[in-house]
């Protein structure tokens, strides 16, 4: 993906903030569990977040007791954050970038981003987070997969949909479970500045009616980008596969992969 690509798509999730939130799921509360063991910080711990989106993970980080600066370079998902963390008088929500934002002169216990660290510049977000963090500092990242389970055979019929109306739909693909999908920290390990990572992951079957899976697509960055009369076609066509053979309700299968690596350098 091109810098220019990656910049237009990741401002798609400003468009329509209120529909993400509304419409993408919650993060499981053991994640945030895991995440404080692995990076062994507890409450009053200064915490950076990389990409906050509407705060659905930094309202898990708050109720640990964490002081949380969040950032979000969408000013109206910066404004859903901020209305949805108003009760936590220890978080403030920045709008900004990463890449262009200065870093303040108190390092930070840990830098936390979920679903978010991939759109950053790969030649700034290791090094900058690293440049956030105190010595023994963690760097803790959440990537979520989409994963077989749930209604598996809605998933492949879907495909069908995909190929005829989305031109950069691979043919048959599917699928992967998460036990086969390999964990990846060759980026951490290579730029010097981390101790190897420790893994854990976590599963959410979401069950969704007709309408609230289209809400969830509809904040998906690549079903943005489609050209509109391909992507109302798309979902159409989903919606008729849900409705005419899955009695208007599917379940799909999350995998929440938490990344922690603490700074040496």
């Amino acid at each position: 993906m091109t810098t220019g690509d990656r910049e237009r798509l990741r401002r798609t999730f400003d468009e329509d903030a209120e529909l993400y939130d509304r419409a993408r799921p919650r993060y499981v509360g053991e994640l945030f569990d895991g995440l404080a063991e692995l990076a062994g910080i507890g409450a009053g711990a200064r915490v950076l977040e990389i990409g906050c989106g509407t705060g659905q993970a930094t309202v898990s980080l708050a109720e640990r007791g964490f002081r949380v600066v969040a950032v979000e370079l969408g000013a109206s998902m910066a404004s859903v954050a901020r209305r949805n963390l108003a009760r936590f008088p220890l978080v403030s929500v920045v709008n900004s970038t990463f890449e262009e934002w200065e870093l303040p002169s108190e390092p930070f216990d840990a830098v936390v981003s979920a679903t978010a660290f991939a759109w950053v510049d790969p030649a700034v977000r290791v090094a900058k987070a690293a440049d956030a963090l105190r010595a023994g500092g963690a760097l803790a990242t959440v990537a979520t997969h989409h994963v077989a389970g749930g209604t598996v055979d809605f998933f492949h019929e879907a495909q069908d949909c995909y190929e005829r109306f989305d031109p950069e739909t691979p043919p048959g693909l599917r699928l992967t479970p998460a036990a086969d999908i390999p964990t990846d920290s060759a980026e951490v390990d290579e730029s010097g500045r981390f101790s190897p990572a420790a893994f854990r992951r976590y599963e959410l079957d979401v069950e969704y009616s007709t309408d609230s899976y289209l809400d969830v697509l509809r904040t998906y960055s690549g079903h943005r980008a489609l050209e509109s009369g391909a992507r109302t076609s798309l979902l159409n066509c989903i919606a008729a596969l849900i409705d005419g053979r899955y009695g208007g309700t599917i379940t799909k299968r999350y995998m929440f992969e938490l990344r922690v690596a603490h700074r040496i350098t």
